[in-house]
């Protein structure tokens, strides 16, 4: 595929399509659909994709309202909708509907700077076929509880460990969050696995990366991410990545990455060494619980600076996250086993 990609022309990057897929997304996407109206890059060559999942709270009546009044002012606004909900036939339905050489994929929670789409097709115009930027944590409140929960979501014990999060280097990695892709990229690999009703995204950059692509990550591209506004909300978030992961694990092993197990690995210690101590060996439930702990303080001290007295609360916190991932790994694991034991039976 290399000998492939050396030798084919590639198309031309002159107009992009910015593709948002939203289910209940009200009070976030007119912050984003704001944006858009921001961006540097000629609107002219901009087309921008609305995919509705369904939603019961006005979010298709805001996508039509935007295409209704500013319809002129870009290369074409349309709107779709998934009836699936799932998102990665969502995707699906922007990329059948969208007509720019390049694609870029949003989430409706998300805000972008002003040179987002500049700065994405100037790294594609220089010959990469795909690329994306570090993604920002943001509260849409300026109360403690909101900073705290925020301080967890970026900390490297919370949920910031990818490359997305962290790196300041531009490089090449294996994923990347809200990717720009040229067109050709999907006409070569196909679409996304409806299959997976999350991590489709991890699957499809590895089948990209199959397919001799590259994968560029350059820190100068931003996105600005809502981190849900409610624990409940956090936590139910992390059980439902957990779950797919768990779930992809067996599907497509190459599609996760160490990081993505470490909660699974904790929930299963805490399983293992809690046998061990109703057996009579309690000191390896005494030395992960003890090492959990510390790790739990030393990465809590920090946001004492942000998030005051409201700091002891982030090992409660941390230690919800890491549980609710995990016992989702778990299930998923289950799930997919289940399946496959199932498929079987009918063969």
């Amino acid at each position: 595929m290399q000998f492939f990609l050396s030798k084919v022309k590639k198309m031309p990057t002159n107009t992009v399509s910015l593709c948002v897929i939203a289910l209940n997304e009200a009070e976030y996407l007119p912050y984003l659909l704001d944006d858009f109206l921001m961006q540097t890059y000629p609107h002219e060559k901009t087309e921008i994709i609305l995919i509705d999942s369904g939603s019961c709270d006005g979010t298709m009546s805001l996508m039509e309202a935007f295409r209704q009044k500013y319809r002129t002012k870009f290369l074409n606004i349309q709107i779709g909708t998934n009836p699936r909900i799932i998102q990665a036939a969502g995707w699906n339905e922007a990329i059948a509907l969208s007509t720019g050489d390049v694609i870029v994929r949003l989430d409706a929670h998300t805000r972008i700077p002003s040179d987002f789409t500049e700065k994405n097709m100037r790294i594609i115009k220089q010959g990469e076929y795909v690329v994306g930027g570090l993604c920002r944590c943001i509260c849409d409140t300026d109360s403690p509880w909101q900073k705290t929960l925020l301080w967890a979501e970026n900390s490297l014990f919370g949920s910031s460990a990818r490359t997305s999060r962290r790196a300041v280097r531009k490089q090449y990695v294996k994923t990347v969050s809200h990717g720009a892709y040229r067109r050709e990229v999907f006409n070569v690999v196909g679409r996304f696995n409806e299959a997976l009703l999350r991590t489709e995204d991890n699957e499809m950059h590895y089948r990209i990366g199959q397919a001799g692509y590259r994968i560029l990550f350059d820190p100068e591209i931003v996105t600005l991410h809502y981190v849900r506004n409610t624990l409940r909300k956090m936590l139910r978030q992390k059980y439902g990545n957990g779950f797919w992961i768990g779930y992809t694990l067996l599907v497509c092993p190459g599609c996760v990455s160490l990081y993505h197990l470490v909660p699974f690995l904790f929930v299963l210690g805490i399983i293992c060494t809690t046998i061990l101590a109703f057996a009579g060996f309690p000191y390896f439930s005494y030395l992960i619980w003890s090492a959990y702990a510390l790790f739990c303080v030393l990465f809590s001290l920090p946001g004492i600076n942000e998030t005051g007295l409201w700091s002891f609360l982030l090992p409660g916190i941390f230690l919800l996250m890491h549980v609710s991932y995990g016992i989702g790994t778990v299930q998923g694991l289950w799930k997919r086993m289940y399946e496959a034991v199932l498929q079987k039976k009918h063969i």
